[in-house]
């Protein structure tokens, strides 16, 4: 559902600004495969950081990037696999690693699916539009991110409750921020924002993650593969993938999920949110501290008729786990336990919704009582570089961390996890959650019910073309490309 009707005015527009600022864009399937990316851009790749606002940058956009923070170039996807002596369940949970992207998550590569397709079609006026980014965090600083990247002016808009690092960070790179009231799951009221901005500006244009089809497919057409690839790698003759696990958030990352299910058909999707805002589980509401998925509503870009299961984390086992994870004392604990050094020393690789990931992961497992040719695949979103301060107020507030609390926190909040709050989807249950759209957007957003419907009855159409759009767009912006000139 994705538009690519072209308007050549715009377009020679982009294309002009794109010459000013030496802004070369990379293709999805560069994305997927960087050993595509041109080597000249490569070359200048060696003597830019990795977090720098550098065009180039845009190439570093891929699960593939070296693992270092200034310089480095492609290797293998990134991925990260936890040992039973970690989760305590014989399943294998691999997860894709999120903090070598720009920025330190990959929301770089959703937002870059929301954008680019804009830009190469002429939806979009560089020179006279602002790209609005809602988000409850790494979107929104993906967005801007992006945004400067490509030319574009943007506003960024979160939760004035969300971490400090996020605002701190925003206010370099994003033209304008807006804290919105509230947490983590206030995501109505980002929306009444957009709502007031559309209706007092008439030069915005909103990237609403939620409600965004590019989200969805950059995750389909990137996450996918490379968690394919990964797996390609490390399943035995006798080993299968028994299924994806991830926190809804915006939703666009169950589009990896539906790939495998694509690829490995016996697989399953499962979808967890936090407890304290159990809004697929129970149609619940409230508030929670899981930072980077924002709840209270269905997401337009859920396919819920392709999902599985609904689970709910209580968002204090994450909380209490980042302590455990990042703390010495927490850490000589597990070492203490048969935890390698090597995995305890890059437990910070998890952010607080990366916790909640492996969670839901090692809920999975012993929900289906999974062995150890079984592999769950997840994805660490970003990493604890983005809460130090969280971990700071946790000092503040509970005192210095000891081997004692190290030990209660390992027993209860890790190896503790039970298989409650779980349930598995039947026709009718996955057609309850579907309908909660609705009122989010149809109701209040504007949208078709007729969309609506086709989503759920015309499915297999209305979400199953995902690689041809993606073909689609990469010939448009190999066009966009060849107008500048700047591949020589």
């Amino acid at each position: 559902m994705i538009d690519l009707t072209v308007n050549k005015n715009v377009l020679e527009k982009a294309i002009e600004r794109a010459k000013e600022n030496n802004i070369i864009i990379p293709t999805f399937a560069q994305m997927r495969d960087p050993g595509l990316i041109p080597e000249k851009i490569k070359q200048r790749l060696k003597n830019i950081g990795l977090w720098d606002v550098n065009s180039y940058n845009l190439f570093r956009i891929t699960w593939k990037n070296e693992p270092v923070p200034k310089g480095g170039l492609y290797g293998d996807v990134n991925y990260f696999e936890l040992p039973s002596e970690l989760t305590g369940v014989k399943a294998r949970i691999v997860a894709l690693v999120g903090k070598w992207f720009p920025t330190g998550s990959h929301k770089v590569g959703a937002t870059f699916g929301c954008l680019v397709p804009r830009l190469v079609t002429g939806q979009f006026d560089p020179t006279t539009q602002k790209a609005v980014w809602p988000s409850t965090g790494n979107y929104c600083r993906g967005g801007a991110y992006d945004a400067q990247l490509l030319g574009c002016e943007s506003i960024a808009i979160l939760p004035e409750g969300m971490s400090r690092e996020r605002f701190e960070w925003l206010s370099k790179v994003a033209g304008e921020v807006i804290g919105t009231p509230g947490s983590e799951s206030n995501v109505k009221e980002i929306f009444d924002k957009c709502n007031e901005l559309k209706s007092t500006h008439d030069n915005v244009v909103i990237f609403n993650q939620f409600d965004e089809m590019g989200n969805r497919l950059w995750h389909y057409v990137v996450t996918g593969p490379a968690m394919e690839e990964v797996l390609q790698k490390i399943l035995g003759e006798k080993d299968r993938l028994a299924g994806t696990v991830l926190t809804s958030g915006s939703s666009g990352t169950l589009g990896s999920g539906e790939y495998l299910k694509s690829k490995y058909p016996n697989s399953k999707l499962a979808v967890s949110e936090a407890l304290q805002c159990p809004t697929l589980l129970y149609n619940g509401f409230g508030a929670h501290r899981i930072e980077g998925i924002g709840d209270k509503h269905v997401p337009w870009i859920h396919n819920v008729k392709n999902t599985d299961m609904v689970m709910a984390i209580d968002d204090n086992d994450a909380m209490n786990l980042i302590r455990l994870f990042n703390e010495p004392e927490g850490k000589d604990f597990l070492r203490k336990q048969g935890v390698s050094s090597s995995v305890v020393n890059n437990l910070s690789l998890l952010g607080i919704s990366s916790i909640a990931n492996v969670l839901s992961a090692i809920k999975f497992a012993k929900y289906y009582e999974l062995t150890d040719k079984d592999v769950v695949m997840t994805v660490f979103t970003d990493s604890m570089e983005l809460y130090d301060s969280r971990l700071k107020e946790l000092q503040e507030q509970k005192g210095k961390y000891s081997e004692q609390q190290a030990a209660v926190d390992f027993q209860k909040h890790l190896m503790g996890v039970k298989t409650d709050f779980i349930q598995e989807l039947s026709y009718y249950d996955k057609k309850r959650i579907h309908n909660l759209k609705y009122y989010t957007w149809i109701e209040q957003q504007g949208k078709e019910l007729d969309e609506l419907n086709e989503q759920w009855y015309n499915d297999e159409e209305y979400w199953g073309n995902a690689f041809e759009i993606a073909d689609k767009i990469d010939q448009l912006i190999i066009e966009f490309n060849k107008k500048t000139g700047l591949l020589g």
